[in-house]
């Protein structure tokens, strides 16, 4: 069941992990060749192929390195369709953005950019500087039909990635159907059951199961080896955590009244770092929380140690086979009106996935074929792979799929990983419950399920996605690298008790100093904007 579930999962998602190979060549040879090949091919507004003449582009990328992608499937049937053929520029992910901004700092650009991470600051000063070239007319004059579609459907994605000078110089990964954008908490269900609880609802009733787990060894193996609650750093439980206090994001929010805030300087943070420092001091919370590394954790949950933690899925952190028998934590309220709260996922990436720039030959034919990955068929594609290597239709009308034995009796996930680049990268494209019908496990629903009871109800999206003018980005750049640094430092020696809370104004304080009121004063601003 495992493996079966891993690739509905990404299939569902069609974007989840990621890494990059180098680079390889200059794309100098490839414009040229480019730009010799077919520059003045004529294009297609409908049908494949997209050009009369073959055509060759430069691209840069990052990807998981596990395949040629000159040999991936997926790659070589676009290239039969569309008669596009890309020349590949890849670097690992743990150096693309080095790589991007040398790119970016030498004018030696690529064609396209394709799963980028492109920040909003990069939009704005590259594309102002015409080094990425506006997108919108392409979509507007019926060179992508599958995107013109859903904007047309959905006019917030639009403006979500329109810049303040009216262009749009980058494209999403598009998912509405989307509830989580990190790891959710779960609950060992084992220890549930021997401690014969129910799930907490309350901060109050979520401390005495803590507790409980502390000093009645629900592992039954005679020691008190037990860690209540486990975390690296606090990343992967803070988002989850700030929701039970009522922020339901690690820095901005809007809230109902459309007033922005900025949750550290929040009197509801003094909250949430009060709840950790109790934890913190009756051993609740794991003291190797701010020292280990994932790995470590995991290793504990394996173990059967740890009650409540973060992972993607709960089996991740356990060691276990997919199973209904760990339930996803349902947030808890606190004392302040109108929680819980939960930071949801905001249905589109924050960040561009997909740019043209200057150096492209032929943005039209490009943007043609971007297209196709906002559409059913090109999704499946870059998504499961093409037909009958990874699956088949059983009703291709109804578009019903099922999953084919994987060749070599291989992991599913780590094969679709060498037939598409479409593996641990945020890809652009489009996410729906369409793509994996017929492919989903019974676990898959369960998670549904959990996610339409527990979260849903009480989802928010943190911030809608708004552009700053450059001089105005690189001030909130600033001001929020700085503030982040100091944040975080604060927060373990709040939780941790180095510095105590009775030092609460002297931290806020220094958080005005830091300049918080001007970065909250740029996004407001930013945000009335968009409203408009």
């Amino acid at each position: 069941m495992k493996k079966i579930y891993k690739l509905s999962s990404i299939a569902l998602c069609l974007a989840l992990s990621a890494s990059l190979v180098s680079a390889c060549g200059s794309n100098s040879s490839s414009n040229q060749s480019s730009a010799a090949n077919s520059a003045n091919s004529d294009v297609k507004k409908e049908g494949f192929p997209i050009v009369d003449k073959p055509l060759t582009l430069s691209m840069m990328s990052q990807d998981a390195g596990l395949a040629d992608w000159n040999d991936m499937p997926v790659m070589k049937e676009m290239e039969k369709l569309t008669g596009i053929k890309f020349t590949y520029q890849l670097t690992p992910i743990d150096s693309f953005a080095t790589k991007k901004n040398l790119v970016f700092a030498s004018g030696d650009l690529p064609d396209v950019f394709f799963a980028a991470d492109l920040k909003p600051a990069e939009q704005v000063t590259y594309g102002s500087q015409g080094v990425l070239i506006p997108l919108e007319k392409y979509i507007d004059e019926g060179y992508a039909p599958n995107l013109k579609k859903i904007f047309d459907e959905h006019p917030e994605i639009r403006q979500s990635f329109t810049t303040p000078d009216g262009h749009m110089y980058a494209l999403p990964f598009i998912d509405l159907a989307a509830v989580w954008y990190r790891g959710p908490m779960w609950y060992n269900g084992k220890f549930l059951k021997a401690l014969n609880m129910t799930e907490p609802k309350t901060t109050d009733e979520l401390y005495t199961y803590l507790k409980r787990v502390k000093e009645e060894d629900p592992n039954g193996n005679g020691k008190k080896d037990e860690i209540p609650l486990s975390s690296v750093k606090l990343d992967d439980l803070r988002m989850y955590f700030l929701g039970f206090w009522g922020m339901y994001s690690e820095t901005i929010y809007v809230d109902n009244d459309g007033k922005v805030h900025y949750s550290p300087a929040d009197e509801a943070y003094k909250e949430y770092l009060t709840f950790l420092n109790k934890l913190w001091n009756e051993d609740l919370l794991d003291h190797e929380t701010f020292s280990q590394t994932n790995d470590q954790k995991k290793a504990k949950g394996k173990n059967n140690q740890i009650a409540l933690f973060s992972d993607y899925y709960p089996y991740f952190t356990l060691g276990e086979e997919p199973s209904e028998d760990n339930p996803l934590m349902t947030p808890v309220s606190s004392d302040i009106a109108g929680t819980p709260v939960y930071g949801k996922h905001p249905g589109i990436s924050s960040n561009g996935t997909f740019a043209i720039t200057s150096k492209d030959p032929n943005p039209e034919a490009t943007m043609r074929w971007i297209d196709y990955l906002y559409s059913y068929d090109g999704a499946t594609l870059f998504g499961q792979g093409p037909e009958n290597l990874l699956w088949k239709y059983t009703n291709k009308d109804a578009h019903e799929k099922e999953w084919l034995p994987v060749p070599g009796g291989k992991d599913r996930e780590d094969y679709r990983g060498t037939i598409t680049p479409n593996y641990g990268i945020l890809t652009p494209g489009v996410a729906s419950s369409e793509l994996s019908k017929g492919l989903r496990s019974d676990f898959d629903e369960w998670i549904d399920k959990e996610n339409q009871e527990k979260l849903v109800p009480i989802g928010r999206s943190p911030f809608p996605n708004v552009y700053l003018t450059n001089d105005e980005q690189t001030e909130a750049s600033a001001l929020l690298s700085d503030l982040d640094t100091y944040v975080k430092q604060m927060e373990a020696k709040f939780v941790t008790g180095q510095e105590p809370l009775s030092n609460w104004n002297k931290y806020t304080d220094q958080l005005k100093k830091m300049g918080v009121d001007r970065y909250i004063e740029l996004y407001q601003a930013a945000y009335d904007n968009s409203k408009k």
